[in-house]
């Protein structure tokens, strides 16, 4: 855990130095707040103290974000998101076969966003979620099978650390974020024989259009 919590501090650390590259001078002009959707790729997984491979299971999310109490320099962005996640397991060689685990969320990031003028905004807070669905979809020689898999299994709510980074061209801002769980997924007796601590782990590049560009 200690060293997972290290990872996300040297991601913001370098998401920071990277956009200090980018800082505009102009950060005296009137901005409005930015809000609007937004949408991109997931790269999820789940990380526990016994567990050491990486199985990244490729999905996608998808929501609205609005900035609030917005200065030239600072605002709170609270999000909606529906995000795809979970862990892929693959199996090759005399029986090739794929296995996907699935959580779908509802994501609600609530991001102190930290405005480097009009090009890069870092973003930083906390995230909140509710378990909306989880199934198990498999493909390969021994057939394709998709089933939905009883809630009851897991925690309905998760939350975690969500850091990143945005650059904005016009009324497009184009980002990267990483989202640190910090909950155990697994509740019944079952499900923490098959996950044990797991917790979420996911990764995300993501296209937002702002809607309140104004002239």
């Amino acid at each position: 855990m200690k060293k997972v919590f290290r990872k996300y501090q040297i991601v913001m650390g370098a998401m920071m130095a990277v956009a200090a590259l980018f800082y505009a001078n102009d950060t005296q002009a009137q901005q409005r707040p930015r809000a609007g959707i937004k949408g991109g790729l997931n790269a999820s997984n789940l990380y526990s103290s016994d567990v050491t491979d990486n199985n990244i299971r490729y999905g996608f999310h998808a929501g609205v974000y609005a900035q609030i109490l917005s200065s030239d320099v600072f605002a709170i962005q609270p999000e909606v998101n529906y995000s795809a996640k979970g862990l892929k397991f693959e199996s090759t060689g005399f029986i090739d076969q794929e296995t996907k685990f699935n959580l779908d969320y509802i994501d609600v990031p609530v991001l102190a966003v930290f405005k480097l003028g009009e090009v890069a905004e870092i973003h930083a807070g906390p995230y909140f979620s509710y378990l909306a669905g989880a199934s198990i979809k498999t493909e390969g020689d021994l057939g394709n099978d998709f089933n939905s898999v009883d809630r009851k299994n897991f925690e309905n709510w998760d939350w975690g650390l969500a850091g990143g980074i945005g650059f904005n061209v016009g009324a497009v801002q184009l980002g990267a974020r990483y989202n640190l769980g910090m909950k155990q997924i697994a509740k019944s007796d079952g499900a923490k024989q098959v996950l044990g601590d797991a917790k979420n782990s996911l990764g995300q590049i993501y296209v937002a259009l702002n809607f309140n560009q104004g002239e």
